[in-house]
């Protein structure tokens, strides 16, 4: 995979505020609000800023969080596993493996009914989705 690097400048000129916010700052959408939240279209799910395929929607669930929730990526290079300890929290934070983008943060063990037990709880303005056809 080639990386993508872009200075503050370049993604500002590429990014809505409110996603260079998210991806690049990595801030938060509020919950309940995103474009991706509830949809059950089926596609594949990219990086909004370089175009990477990192969820399909056969991993999609309800976990009725407020936020896209994926229970695997599409492959495990696509993302890119960090702790997280802002907040006064531990957690693991996600990033596009590509670009380094914010994507949200993932969870294990909640007792959600999928094959990994895992919440990749995502930004919807971190997604866009490319419908299948």
């Amino acid at each position: 995979m080639e990386k993508v690097h872009k200075n503050e400048d370049e993604w500002r000129a590429r990014l809505s505020p409110e996603e260079f916010r998210v991806l690049r700052e990595a801030g938060t959408e509020k919950p309940f609000t995103g474009e991706y939240t509830d949809t059950k279209t089926i596609g594949v799910y990219r990086c909004r800023a370089c175009g990477q395929e990192l969820f399909r929607s056969e991993t999609k669930f309800d976990s009725h969080c407020g936020w896209p929730s994926f229970y695997a990526p599409a492959d495990s290079d696509a993302v890119e596993l960090i702790e997280d300890r802002s907040h006064g929290m531990l957690r693991t934070e996600v990033r596009c493996a590509r670009c380094d983008s914010h994507l949200g943060h993932v969870f294990h063990g909640e007792g959600y009914k999928t094959p990994t037990d895992d919440r990749f709880c995502i930004n919807s303005v971190s997604l866009s989705l490319e419908p299948a056809e």
